[in-house]
């Protein structure tokens, strides 16, 4: 069975991911799939605008599919992986600058790759039962697909704290973060996109009030906790807080990777309004290109996904963690750098 249905409905362009037994996890076939769909519609005068959504009601996509990546890296094959992770950067990259609406509807989770393909387009559509997350520390990666470009607009010190802890997002948070742009009752989804299909005009999109966000309540203290780059600052900072919010992220801290950690404030230092989703995705590509031999993603992998022991060996502490390894693993590749030349030609 396809892993998604692509076709053309009405005056819409319409990708359903299909795998909702596997929460819709992306695998490499998809991502190819998706950025030709992209192509093809981009200049197609019977396509005015691009919905994607996804079967099942647990999630629209909980991440990529990875574990092909941990068979092959384990086997020390790396180019499988960073040829996947350079086509799906691109693809993010593709639905970024698309010309024309795409609109997502993100139920229930929506973490990692699903963050990829779910948040990047034009109108970003939550409900009830939408949480999003960027898991990638706990596996020894970075906020990837672009996830450094979102968490870098996110207000204050919010971004840090999403990208360190892992936290879940309900709708009102992920509204709040610049995850999402509209809330809709998930009873309401397929009239309206009946009504995309039939008329291609956004203009029928409802704009209802958006649910509370919890996160944004505790900005203020988020902020405080969250500043600066070292993550062993940080950790000092939560351990002398006594609440709800620096209980959890205290135990997200001890539990992720150290190297990832500090990789994904240095990513974040490096962006800011004036930084473009390519700008992230290219020092994103940079650390996950040598994550599989030179960081702990196999590792966090076989702790959280095969073995599901939840007790990763990480090559690092946050006492031990040394920066020029952090800015190894940030440096440019050289050759092996991500081009975009799909996008704009040679």
């Amino acid at each position: 069975m396809a892993e998604t249905d692509i076709r053309i409905i009405g005056r819409a362009g319409r990708i359903t991911l299909t795998r909702p037994k596997a929460l819709n996890a992306l695998s490499y076939d998809m991502c190819l799939a998706i950025d030709a769909a992209l192509i093809a519609w981009a200049d197609d005068p019977a396509v005015d605008l691009v919905v994607l959504d996804a079967q099942g009601d647990k999630a629209f996509c909980a991440g990529g599919d990875i574990a092909r990546l941990y068979d092959t890296g384990l086997a020390g094959d790396y180019a499988f992986g960073r040829r996947f992770w350079r086509d799906e950067y691109r693809m993010n990259a593709r639905l970024a600058d698309y010309p024309k609406p795409v609109i997502s509807l993100m139920q229930g989770f929506t973490m990692g790759g699903g963050v990829g393909i779910g948040c990047h387009g034009g109108i970003r559509i939550v409900g009830d039962s939408s949480r999003m997350a960027m898991p990638e520390c706990g596996i020894g990666l970075v906020p990837d697909v672009g996830g450094t470009h979102l968490l870098s607009r996110a207000p204050g010190r919010l971004g840090a704290y999403l990208g360190l802890t892992a936290a879940r997002m309900s709708p009102g948070d992920a509204i709040h973060a610049g995850f999402a742009d509209r809330y809709l009752p998930e009873a309401d989804w397929p009239a309206l996109i009946a009504r995309l299909e039939a008329t291609g005009d956004t203009a029928c999109i409802p704009d209802h009030a958006p649910p509370p966000s919890p996160l944004a309540a505790e900005a203020a203290r988020i902020d405080r906790l969250f500043a600066g780059s070292d993550v062993t600052d940080i950790s000092q900072r939560i351990q002398e807080d006594d609440s709800d919010t620096s209980s959890a992220a205290l135990k997200a801290i001890r539990r992720n990777s150290p190297l990832a950690m500090a990789a994904t404030l240095g990513l974040l230092d490096r962006l800011d309004a004036s930084t473009t989703i390519r700008d992230a995705l290219t020092g994103e590509y940079r650390f996950t290109w040598r994550a599989m031999d030179q960081g702990d993603f196999l590792e966090g992998i076989r702790a959280q996904i095969i073995d599901k022991d939840r007790n990763p060996h990480w090559r690092d502490t946050l006492d031990t963690l040394d920066p020029a390894r952090v800015a190894a693993m940030l440096a440019p590749l050289g050759a092996d750098d991500i081009t975009f030349q799909e996008e704009t030609g040679p």
